[in-house]
């Protein structure tokens, strides 16, 4: 379900945790998401981590250590990411299996796609789906 296909994505959302090392887990262990690297800081905070699901990537960091990027998301509210999946039922029974907050059940949409939408530790809301936009070369 997760890896990397040894492309360099062009974009990656980058989300902050008051309690990153808990979402990372809840990333990899519920959302199958595969751990790249964890940057730790001397008093153990996620200075910066990557995880990979297929040839997309998130970084995660966490909240209150300083920095343009962290004082510019201060106040920033929830963030809402899509991630393509090739199993979606599959998928969802992880998350549940997990723990995670289901926000919608599996649902075929009339676009296409069969998708389902969780709630992360901290709010965020990810959206797990067959859709896949494509791209022009």
């Amino acid at each position: 379900m997760a890896g990397t296909s040894g492309a360099r994505p062009s974009i990656c959302p980058t989300l902050l945790y008051a309690d990153a090392k808990a979402a990372i887990r809840q990333l990899t262990e519920a959302f199958g998401f595969t751990e790249l690297s964890v940057f730790e800081g001397e008093d153990g905070a996620v200075l910066h981590a990557e995880l990979v699901q297929g040839n997309g990537a998130v970084m995660v960091g966490s909240k209150g250590r300083g920095g343009v990027f962290d004082a510019a998301m201060k106040d920033a509210g929830t963030t809402g990411v899509y991630v393509v999946v090739d199993d979606v039922d599959a998928h969802h029974r992880r998350a549940l299996d997990h723990g995670a907050e289901i926000l919608m059940p599996p649902t075929d949409q009339d676009y296409g796609s069969r998708d389902y939408m969780a709630r992360d530790l901290e709010g965020n809301v990810w959206s797990f789906g067959t859709y896949a936009p494509e791209i022009p070369g």
